[in-house]
């Protein structure tokens, strides 16, 4: 039978119960991690207090309650279906400086920065991001951080070699940089200044400061 005619015909059977009865709920033994969070469903709840005990959590419906030898210490909504991932704290109040412990750390946004880096960037992404899950993040966050520390022109150009030659490894990539570095003679680019720093109020403040002695630099010993 469909459920739904299913649900037609035993409906005339139910019984609506009164108020006081507890809807039914899944009950959920939780471990509250150094950071002050319970995980439920994906998802990670703020337990007030600064004691980590373990908690019992009540899902309902529509929310969950978190519980403590049988005291109630939090009460939150539920997140919309397909919610993961996120973090929960009560409303109103600032939010846990930290992260929870098991948290999953996903690289959108830094894989998002090195393919608008540059075309060879992309291009070489789109090649080597064919592993999932903690690799593909882990490897994504190497390649993020030697680009921060890289000139862009020879990060790309180290990138466009490193998908020549079929190369899925960023230490490999960094050896790159060294040979290129080593070869072709680069120079650094100049930091960009503003020219207008004179004008700033903490630069015309320390102008009547006494001049630094640097004579003991001088000294031989």
């Amino acid at each position: 039978m469909i459920p739904a005619r299913a649900f037609e015909y035993e409906q005339s059977f139910l019984e609506k119960l009164p108020p006081y009865v507890t809807p039914p709920y899944l009950a959920h033994e939780r471990g509250t991690d150094q950071y002050g969070y319970a995980a439920v469903d994906g998802n990670f709840y703020w337990v007030p207090g600064k004691t980590r005990f373990n908690v019992k959590v009540l899902q309902f419906c529509d929310h969950l309650e978190i519980y403590h030898k049988r005291k109630k210490l939090a009460e939150y909504q539920l997140p919309p279906d397909g919610i993961k991932n996120d973090k929960i704290s009560p409303k109103g109040e600032p939010k846990p400086r930290y992260q929870p412990n098991n948290r999953k750390k996903p690289t959108a946004e830094e894989e998002k920065l090195l393919r608008s880096a540059a075309p060879e960037v992309d291009e070489y992404l789109n090649f080597v991001l064919v592993m999932k899950g903690k690799v593909r993040h882990r490897f994504i966050r190497q390649l993020y951080n030697l680009h921060k520390k890289t000139a862009l022109p020879l990060f790309a150009k180290a990138v466009k070699r490193a998908l020549k030659y079929r190369i899925k490894s960023v230490d490999t990539i960094e050896n790159i940089i060294r040979l290129l570095l080593r070869h072709a003679k680069y120079e650094m680019p100049l930091p960009e200044i503003n020219e207008e720093f004179t004008s700033r109020p903490a630069y015309r403040e320390g102008r009547f400061a006494d001049e630094v002695d640097l004579s003991i630099y001088n000294k031989e010993e």
